[in-house]
């Protein structure tokens, strides 16, 4: 059997530059307007480059962003469940004409991380993106809170990407493009991939989630978030290590494949969870593990919310598929890992798991219960934490479904 085709025309559509062409590129931007971008700016930017946002050719246009807010649909049909959007200051705005080609700036070095051509410049109503995307307005939701300090002014158009934004330095081999994770995958013979998403270490309940994979897949693609997080998480270097540490010692060798990606976190919940199953078809996945609170935050959305809303797009607006997966916790009485659907006992006989917990017993220094984590993940975490200096240290809170 194939792999599943990249979204949207079944070709990847990488934008990065390369050789002479990129040489070129990165002169010709020398004498071009410069606009620093934001942390989910450049980790939009990169995607684009190495075809994660396939078949996107750069910056959404009003009735793009219209479409993806109030339908999920660009203007050419295409199923896109968020805006990919740039945003300025109106003062900045102004300066720039339709038709120019600006260089976009990367916001850590200075250096530029690609030129775009400006084809339109809109204004939004930044409370209907939040309400449709974030399903709230709230400003405490950290999506929301992005969304409206955002300059007030979007500029459109394709961009030719020079960089990948020194996450192939910083992360080496993790880093994988699309066309690289296709590539493993055919050397390995896989073609029914589930992806795991994942912004934490995984915990006990994260593993039972990826062997339930495993089981009915040729193999998982732990795929971990690289970009920004919110004050608290832990670091995705330290995150890479706890997760190697978990496959070497606890999974079959040859059944997973740990990689990562360049986005920040948007927090969108259900609507995230679409974006994360649509970008990992074009990294080859045929599925996307989708368990509680998927890509939430808080008391946002239900548990199961990103469940249902699959239920809910156009069929074939995507190839890959949720493998949808219920509660799961530890249960004293079953004397393992378990879930909803398959253990019938209640309350103090299971434990519930969550990466908040962890972090919050981890972060006060408590005991961890070996139901909880595996101790070699906890060796390489504690090490972490011990390490923090004072003013590193961030009070870790129990909200939401976490808090359960």
């Amino acid at each position: 059997m194939a792999l599943v085709k990249p979204h949207g025309g079944g070709t990847l559509k990488p934008l990065l530059l390369t050789g002479m062409e990129r040489a070129d590129e990165i002169e010709r931007a020398k004498s071009m307007p410069k606009i620093t971008v934001s942390s989910r700016e450049k980790g939009d930017l990169v995607m684009l480059g190495i075809g994660g946002f396939t078949p996107l050719d750069g910056f959404m246009s009003f009735t793009d962003w219209q479409g993806v807010c109030s339908g999920m649909k660009m203007t050419n049909g295409l199923f896109w469940p968020i805006p990919i959007t740039l945003s300025i200051d109106t003062l900045t705005a102004s300066s720039i004409k339709t038709g120019s080609d600006i260089a976009l700036i990367d916001p850590d070095d200075g250096s530029t991380l690609a030129t775009m051509r400006v084809t339109e410049k809109y204004t939004i109503d930044k409370a209907h993106e939040c309400a449709t995307v974030f399903a709230t307005t709230d400003a405490e939701h950290p999506g929301v809170k992005m969304v409206m300090e955002q300059g007030d002014v979007n500029l459109a158009g394709p961009v030719k990407v020079l960089s990948q934004g020194g996450f192939e330095e910083k992360y080496g081999s993790l880093f994988m493009s699309p066309q690289e994770t296709r590539d493993l995958f055919e050397a390995m013979g896989w073609s029914k991939i589930a992806a795991f998403q994942t912004r934490n270490p995984m915990h006990r309940s994260h593993e039972y989630l990826a062997k339930i994979a495993i089981e009915i897949c040729d193999g998982v693609l732990i795929h971990s978030l690289l970009g920004n997080l919110k004050p608290g998480d832990i670091p995705a270097d330290v995150r890479t290590e706890a997760i190697a540490t978990l496959t070497e010692n606890y999974f079959v060798p040859q059944t997973v494949v740990q990689a990562g990606y360049p986005l920040d976190m948007r927090y969108a919940g259900p609507r995230e969870a679409l974006l994360h199953a649509l970008f990992r078809q074009n990294y080859g996945c045929s599925h996307l593990i989708v368990g509680r609170d998927h890509a939430g935050v808080g008391n946002y959305y239900g548990p199961f919310d990103a469940h249902h809303i699959f239920d809910k797009i156009p069929a074939g607006s995507l190839e890959t598929l949720p493998l949808k997966i219920d509660w799961t916790f530890w249960c004293y009485k079953c004397g393992g890992m378990a879930s909803a659907r398959t253990c019938p006992h209640e309350g103090a006989d299971r434990l519930l798991l969550s990466g908040t917990k962890l972090r919050k017993m981890l972060s006060e220094d408590a005991e961890v219960p070996a139901e909880f984590s595996r101790p070699e993940v906890l060796e390489v975490l504690r090490a972490y934490y011990a390490g923090l200096a004072e003013d590193e240290k961030v009070e870790v809170k129990l909200s939401g479904h976490s808090a359960r």
